[in-house]
């Protein structure tokens, strides 16, 4: 399987971006296709992280981002230790 990138996150379990995984994303949330590094801060380095059903919700702001969405949200679903990234968009508040 491709990865566009595997990274630990704050708990130090690997979180991969699969090729499939990111073409998924892109076809809803096509902008996010430039906000690859925030993905994998906001991996690494959440403001806020959220569990739920197996999955970890993972907020992290950014002022610079180029519209009124200033918060990236990484949604990872775990298996057996490891995650991969579902999906990931921009969205104007933490919950």
């Amino acid at each position: 399987m491709d990865f566009i990138f595997e990274v630990d996150d704050k708990n130090g379990k690997k979180i991969r971006l699969t090729q499939r995984q990111y073409s998924h994303m892109l076809r809803r949330h096509a902008y996010m296709h430039k906000y690859i590094e925030e993905i994998k801060k906001t991996i690494m380095k959440p403001d806020k992280l959220i569990f739920s059903n197996f999955k970890g919700y993972y907020y992290k702001g950014y002022k610079d981002l180029k519209s009124p969405n200033r918060f990236i949200v990484v949604v990872v679903r775990y298996l057996n230790n490891h995650g991969f990234v579902l999906t990931s968009y921009a969205e104007k508040n933490i919950l």
